[in-house]
């Protein structure tokens, strides 16, 4: 199990670097070809970490919060199909920064909420 995490943790960071990077070179005028690859490979890195470690336990707010992460994930692979321009006639050029912008907020949140969520939770545990 711990194993597990530790590939999840790792492929998240990954994920997440890549996306970082593939996102902020076209914001500084910095444009290649292979970025949206890069940029895709990350947002599949983040959703396949996020599926890997799930929460298994029975607080339903964590639960809760750990299906916005997933949601966060989905949002970042919604980006990345806009950026390969398969709906050209439907979304305009900077709508994939959208999507991009919906899952950072969404991950930040959740992240947040579950550090404060478990410290409840350890008190809570601590006092029985």
């Amino acid at each position: 199990m711990a194993n597990k995490q530790k590939i999840s943790t790792a492929l998240l960071a990954i994920g997440i670097i890549l996306l970082l990077v593939a996102a902020i070179m076209p914001l500084v005028s910095l444009y290649f070809s292979w970025l949206k690859y890069i940029y895709a490979t990350g947002a599949a890195l983040t959703l396949i970490a996020r599926l890997i470690d799930r929460y298994t336990g029975n607080n339903i707010t964590l639960k809760r919060l750990n299906r916005i992460l997933i949601c966060s994930s989905i949002c970042y692979c919604v980006s990345a199909v806009i950026l390969f321009d398969v709906l050209r006639n439907y979304v305009a050029e900077k709508d994939w920064l959208a999507f991009l912008l919906a899952g950072a907020v969404l991950q930040i949140y959740a992240t947040f909420r579950i550090e404060s969520e478990e410290k409840k939770e350890a008190k809570k545990n601590c006092k029985n």
